[in-house]
């Protein structure tokens, strides 16, 4: 994928991953709009990076994402690459998670992503010059995690839901991408204040919620995960991990699936199915 030239549009775009990824497509001559819901934030990406424009954009509203598009192709023309970044997080126990929180998640990490895709697949196959979507999940997209399974929940339906698209797609010269990083720097481990229950029971964090926190606080450097997503794109690597000692855990979760698909090859009731 050939990036100077090109224009990219970034969801969740002012901090964290997505800043830093806005940042290095710059860095390789792409004309860059950076989308966020945080105006503050906003204003301090542009000031940061000077050669970026910026919208506001609250992925969850079809609406908002549209006029983020019209604005994005006003500016630059055309759109060859989006990155559907934004995303948020919320530590839970089941049976006691307020529905609007669950319908908060799937919104905005789910829903985000769909209505980027449909918004700018059409515009992308119109001008004919093929183009790429890089879809953040998350490794929580092949691992469940503890107490994180609202947040499991859709980041596995990203990965399954970028798995189809990149057949869909495969035809029209749009390539795709899913990031799946581990443990990153960023504020994901504070999104929860954004919950529309208000409930604040994180001020008393469990033992497995306290070792999230942690490890995300010791994680990788935004930058770095940046620098390997746009690499991976470039070389057409679908599935982009960041995290090589987790791959253990993908084999013993494949290495459990193996396992029960053998009680059924071995059941005399299923044979020839």
């Amino acid at each position: 994928m050939e990036i100077a030239g090109k224009t990219a549009f970034v969801t969740g775009g002012a901090s964290g991953i997505g800043l830093e990824i806005g940042r290095m497509l710059m860095e390789q001559g792409a004309n860059v709009m950076l989308a966020d819901l945080v105006p503050e934030r906003l204003k301090a990406a542009k000031a940061e990076l000077g050669q970026v424009e910026t919208v506001l954009c609250d992925v969850a509203d079809p609406g908002s994402v549209k006029a983020a598009a019209e604005k994005t192709i006003e500016t630059f023309g055309k759109v060859h690459i989006v990155v559907n970044n934004a995303g948020v997080s919320l530590g839970h126990t089941p049976g006691d998670t307020p529905l609007e929180d669950w319908q908060w998640l799937v919104d905005i990490n789910l829903m985000g992503i769909i209505h980027g895709i449909e918004t700018f697949t059409p515009l992308i196959k119109a001008h004919g010059e093929g183009g790429y979507f890089i879809n953040t999940a998350s490794m929580s997209g092949h691992l469940a995690t503890q107490q994180l399974s609202a947040y499991t929940a859709t980041k596995f339906a990203v990965v399954g839901l970028s798995e189809s698209l990149r057949m869909d797609l495969a035809t029209d010269n749009i390539g795709v991408s899913v990031l799946c990083p581990g443990w990153v720097k960023t504020d994901i481990n504070k999104a929860h204040e954004g919950r529309p229950s208000g409930v604040d029971d994180e001020d008393a964090p469990s033992e497995a919620m306290q070792m999230v926190t942690e490890a995300v606080d010791n994680g990788l450097s935004p930058r770095s995960v940046a620098e390997w997503t746009v690499e991976c794109m470039q070389a057409g690597r679908f599935y982009i991990f960041t995290h090589p000692s987790m791959r253990r855990w993908v084999q013993k979760r494949h290495e459990l699936i193996d396992a029960d698909y053998a009680a059924i090859e071995n059941d005399p009731r299923f044979k020839d199915r």
